[in-house]
């Protein structure tokens, strides 16, 4: 897996091996960003459900001010960690080693990204509840093609779906 533009363009990330993340396609982490361009310089962008932390390193190498990592696996902290060694950015990001649910109301973050295990129904909805009427400007969700998450949660209303493969992004803004 590689870092896919900007200051940090072709470098190659660690993964975690076996089925304890699902690190997001390079096609769709590229759509994403795409849409985001010109929402994430000097931002804070929080990427919950961190895994290897592949989507917060990206928005760092595209020139996010910062990036918090949440995430919970131990094996999955250790990666991210030298990942974020490898490239020097300790000091532009903060990992937070615990569960989602137990943070994301004190998490501030200008865009926030969620990738909780496909089959974590409850956390979509249990993360996008936690995040209404945060101060932020994009609450993205990547999730698997046969979950339908709600148009509308509280205050963050869907603008977007992105399509690839078997994944989807719904992005939401606050309404």
């Amino acid at each position: 897996m590689r870092v896919i533009a900007g200051e940090f363009r072709g470098r190659r990330l660690r993964s975690l091996h076996g089925a304890g993340t699902r690190p997001m396609l390079g096609s769709l982490r590229q759509r994403l960003f795409d849409i985001l361009q010109g929402w994430i310089e000097g931002r804070v962008f929080a990427d919950l459900y961190a895994g290897t932390g592949a989507v917060g390193i990206e928005a760092l190498s595209r020139g996010a001010g910062r990036s918090i990592f949440v995430e919970s696996n131990p094996r999955a902290v250790a990666v991210i960690r030298s990942n974020l060694s490898a490239l020097a950015l300790q000091d532009r990001a903060e990992v937070r080693v615990c569960r989602v649910r137990s943070i994301v109301g004190r998490v501030e973050a200008d865009v926030f990204f969620l990738g909780p295990p496909y089959a974590e129904h409850r956390e979509y909805s249990r993360t996008m509840a936690a995040l209404q009427g945060k101060a932020s400007d994009w609450v993205v969700a990547q999730h698997g093609r046969d979950l339908r998450l709600r148009g509308r949660y509280g205050s963050l209303e869907r603008v977007r779906t992105v399509r690839a493969g078997n994944s989807r992004l719904s992005m939401y803004r606050q309404g």
